[in-house]
């Protein structure tokens, strides 16, 4: 058996910086939750919070789709 460990090292750095990169847009995205829900109480509209919260996930979805994608499609 022989392991191939470069690669075995690309994709243990590329799936650590996948989790950092969703991890980063989802806490992101909680904040901009967060925001508009401040935004509305004190009488704003909350849209800036609105749209951040809807990039971060939207981004967060379509990297899990990707991978969904890249372990279907093999």
């Amino acid at each position: 058996m022989h392991i191939d460990w470069a690669a075995l090292g690309s994709v243990f750095v590329t799936a650590l910086a996948a989790v950092a990169v969703v991890t980063g847009l989802f806490a992101a995205g909680v904040r901009g939750v967060a925001a508009r829900t401040d935004d509305r109480e004190s009488g704003g509209t909350g849209a800036a919070g609105t749209l951040t919260a809807g990039v971060c996930f939207a981004a967060c979805a379509a990297v899990v789709l990707y991978g969904i994608y890249l372990i279907v499609a093999a």
